[in-house]
């Protein structure tokens, strides 16, 4: 990696440790000094006198985040002596009927379930069932 690929430059990390050093040693000080901090608002309480920054909750953050799509046919468990067997041409059976809907997932969490089509030569899926937000935090409490 070239230094320059590094957003933060040696002088960003020599003024953070400054400024982290003189806040430890500000609350050594306090501590010697016998202030008995009651509650946690004194921590805090810098945070109200800087300037106040609008938060947006606004979905436009997140859209351009990738997520991994995965249409799933089928599994098997295969014991290696089969695995090390197949050639080009063995076909291996999945739990997956012929004909039934697959499973689309993001990142592993199942979200749909469609069907095969194909489009201009390539395969695709057509949804058929959406997975409601409810129903997939009930299947994370199974």
């Amino acid at each position: 990696m070239d230094e320059n690929d590094n957003p933060i430059s040696e002088d960003d990390w020599g003024a953070a440790i400054a400024e982290q050093e003189k806040a430890d040693a500000e609350a050594a000080a306090r501590a010697a000094s016998g202030a008995n901090v009651q509650s946690g608002a004194g921590l805090f309480q810098e945070f109200g006198k800087g300037p106040q920054t609008q938060t947006h909750n606004d979905i436009d953050f997140i859209l351009d985040i990738p997520v991994q799509l995965t249409v799933e046919l089928g599994r098997t468990k295969i014991a290696i002596k089969n695995l090390l067997q197949l050639a080009q041409g063995s076909v291996v059976e999945l739990d997956g009927l012929a004909g039934e809907p697959m499973d689309v997932l993001v990142n592993g969490c199942l979200i749909a379930q469609g069907e095969v089509v194909v489009v201009n030569d390539k395969f695709g899926i057509r949804l058929t069932d959406i997975v409601t937000p409810a129903e997939r935090i009930r299947k994370l409490n199974k």
